[in-house]
């Protein structure tokens, strides 16, 4: 199996000065590369390695060598579409998934987002979150195996955070809320998942942004704590609140597509304490109106 060798550096930002050890545990790195970055002294401050219970201060530049990544990455067939890009820099790629396309492929499939994103770079990414096929919106992407235990360390930490519109019918419901309701496979249907008492913790944050009186519909802004598949739309389902356009969940469904967008994202980008915000740019792509 082939390692892959990698280099970042940065500024330390005007923070609080840590030690070494400190430092690169904020940065999530895992346990096994910081034990690599000691031995082979591959964590360097303003180019000089610095042991790991020295400081580093606001202003120093800092440079870390991974040369032990391993890149045990299935190579998929590429769909010869090219995707929606709204982010890219080095490590990552994030894309507008058209509602009606998949996250990734099962078998032999080689039209979802994955496979676009694998198209554009000419090599297969690296898959940190799912959004569900009715689902349109932001979707990230690794473009390398280096940031991927860092991407998914803040995804389980909250840290990075996932923001969601959908519409659904007018209802009187305060202004905003939380749902906080177990969520577990359907026993009676593999596609859905229901309110249980024993399933998994889930809570959905939500706030009323639009009211439609011509239209009796509202819009809704969610927000996760947890990442069940089907949340917002089991948890709205759960209130009297289905999803216009949920085949699954929403008794009324008539054949419109699901009115649900993931619209907004934020992130820390991996080796930086830089914040990233993203935004879906096209207003056409939210369930307004």
């Amino acid at each position: 199996m082939t390692n892959y060798h990698y280099k970042f550096s940065a500024t330390y930002p005007d923070i609080e000065a840590l030690t070494v050890s400190d430092f690169l545990k904020k940065l999530l790195i895992p346990r096994k590369w910081r034990h690599f970055l000691r031995t082979e002294k591959n964590i360097l401050i303003n180019d000089a390695y610095r042991n790991f219970n020295q400081k580093i201060f606001p202003g120093d530049k800092y440079t870390i060598i991974l040369d032990k990544i391993e890149n045990q990455q299935h190579p998929l067939s590429p769909s010869h579409n090219l995707p929606q890009i709204v982010y890219e820099d080095q490590n990552l790629i994030i894309v507008n998934k058209p509602a009606g396309q998949k996250t990734h492929p099962n078998l032999f499939e080689n039209d979802t987002a994955m496979n676009d994103v694998t198209h554009y770079l000419n090599y297969t990414p690296f898959i940190i979150h799912r959004l569900d096929m009715l689902t349109n919106g932001l979707l990230l992407f690794a473009k390398n195996p280096a940031v991927v235990p860092i991407l998914n360390r803040q995804l389980n930490t909250k840290i990075m955070s996932r923001s969601y519109y959908a519409k659904v019918k007018l209802a009187s419901i305060p202004n905003q809320g939380i749902i906080d309701k177990p969520i577990a496979q359907d026993p009676n249907d593999q596609r859905k998942r229901m309110i249980d008492k024993d399933g998994l913790r889930a809570i959905t944050h939500y706030q009323v942004v639009e009211r439609n009186i011509t239209t009796k519909t509202m819009t809704l802004k969610l927000d996760l704590e947890t990442g069940r598949t089907h949340q917002i739309r089991v948890h709205l389902a759960s209130i009297k609140l289905p999803i216009i356009g949920d085949p699954l969940y929403n008794p009324n469904f008539n054949g419109e597509p699901l009115e649900l967008t993931a619209y907004q994202m934020s992130l820390i980008k991996p080796f930086t304490f830089e914040k990233l915000k993203i935004t879906l740019p096209n207003k056409k792509d939210y369930p307004h109106g």
